[in-house]
C-alpha cells in the first residue's frame, strides 16, 4: 500500500507541477555510529581499466578546456568491490577553467565537489558524502581515508560513484609515478583546480621563490585538534583522530603551505611563479579549498547551477547519482 501511494503521489506532482519540489528530497544519508580511526584496507589496483584512456586539454581563448572520458590510463582496483557496489564507467566530462587564473578576495570552501582534475582527466573528488549519525547538518563529515567508514578505496587512493565516475581521493599512486613525481625532482603538473591554478605533488622547492634551492617534501600547515570532542545532542564523543575532517585545524606556518595546501612560488612550468596547490602525503592530501574562483562547471548536486530546491544534472557528470559513496 505504501508503495501505491509513493506512486500515486508521484503521479499527482507531475500533474500539479510539484515535481520540482520532490526532487529536492534524497535517499537518507547511511546512519554511521564509529568515532575512531581505523585501519584503511586498499584494493589493490591490478584490474585493467573498462576501456582507453581520452583526454585532451587545450587553450582556447581565455580558457582552459580539459575533456575526458574519466578511463585512467593505469590499473585500478576491483569494481564493485565490498565497500563500493559500482562499476567504472566513461563519462562525458568537459570543464572550462580560466587560463589566466586570479586569487580571489577571500577562500572559497570545497563543498561536495570536486576541486580539480587530473592531466590523465580523472577528477580529485577528496570529501565523503558520509556523516555521523547520517546527518550532514551535524557537521561531523568522515575523512574518506581514515578508515572509519569503509569506502572500497583501491591503492590510487581512487574509487566509483554510482554515475561510474571513477575518481581520487588522495594521492593517485600510479598517475604520480607515470608522470616521474619523485624524490629530488621538482613535480611536474598533475592537475588542474577548478579555478584554473596548476596542481602539483608532493615536490618542490624548500624557498619558494628560488630556483636554484633544494628540492623537498612540502608539509601542510594543519593538524589534529588536542582533546576530545563534544558529546551529545548529534555529537560523536571520542578523541580528535582524524576520523573526521572537523578533527583538524590549521596552523599558519606550521608547514610550507597555505590553509589551501597551497602557496606562491616559481615552478620549472611558471619561472616568473604562480599560485600553486600541492597534493600531500599529510592531511588534506587533497587541497579543501580555493584561492581563486573555482569554475561551475565542477559544481553537482541540488543547487549546481539551478538554484535552491533544484536537482539539475551535474556538469559533466551525467544523471545525479541516487546517492554518493
Amino acid at each position: 500500500m505504501r508503495k501505491f501511494h509513493l506512486v500515486l503521489i508521484g503521479l499527482l506532482s507531475v500533474v500539479l507541477g510539484t515535481a520540482p519540489m520532490l526532487a529536492q528530497f534524497a535517499p537518507r544519508m547511511r546512519q554511521h555510529l564509529t568515532n575512531q580511526t581505523r585501519a584503511l584496507h586498499l584494493i589493490p589496483a591490478n584490474q585493467k581499466p573498462p576501456g582507453e584512456n581520452n583526454v585532451s586539454i587545450e587553450v582556447i581563448g581565455d580558457q582552459r578546456v580539459i575533456r575526458s572520458n574519466g578511463i585512467p590510463g593505469h590499473p585500478t582496483g576491483a569494481f564493485p568491490n565490498r565497500g563500493n557496489p559500482n562499476s567504472i564507467a566513461a563519462q562525458r566530462y568537459v570543464f572550462h577553467v580560466p587560463a589566466q587564473p586570479k586569487v580571489a578576495d577571500q577562500i572559497t570552501p570545497l563543498r561536495m565537489q570536486d576541486f580539480g582534475i587530473g592531466v590523465n582527466g580523472v577528477p580529485f573528488d577528496p570529501g565523503a558524502a558520509e556523516w555521523y549519525q547520517g546527518n550532514p547538518r551535524g557537521g561531523w563529515q568522515y575523512e574518506a581515508l581514515s578508515g572509519a567508514v569503509p569506502l572500497g578505496i583501491d591503492a590510487n587512493h581512487a574509487h566509483v560513484q554510482p554515475t561510474g565516475a571513477y575518481h581520487y581521493h588522495g594521492l593517485p599512486t600510479d598517475l604520480l609515478k607515470s608522470l616521474g613525481v619523485e624524490k629530488g625532482k621538482h613535480s611536474p603538473i598533475v592537475g588542474w583546480a577548478a579555478d584554473g591554478f596548476p596542481i602539483y605533488a608532493l615536490y618542490g622547492y624548500q624557498d619558494a621563490n628560488n630556483p636554484q634551492s633544494e628540492i623537498v617534501e612540502l608539509e601542510p600547515s594543519y593538524r589534529l585538534k588536542k582533546g576530545r570532542r563534544p558529546t551529545g545532542e548529534g555529537n560523536p564523543g571520542g578523541t580528535y583522530d582524524g576520523t573526521f575532517l572537523a578533527d583538524y585545524e590549521y596552523g599558519k606556518g606550521l608547514g610550507d603551505l597555505d590553509e589551501c595546501n597551497g602557496r606562491f612560488a616559481v615552478t620549472p612550468d611558471y619561472p616568473e611563479g604562480t599560485y600553486a596547490y600541492y597534493l600531500t602525503q599529510h592531511w588534506p592530501v587533497v587541497p579543501r579549498g580555493f584561492r581563486g574562483t573555482p569554475s561551475r562547471d565542477f559544481e553537482r548536486g541540488p543547487q549546481a547551477g539551478g538554484g535552491p530546491g533544484r536537482r539539475l544534472p551535474p556538469r559533466g557528470f551525467g544523471p545525479p547519482p541516487p546517492r554518493r559513496f
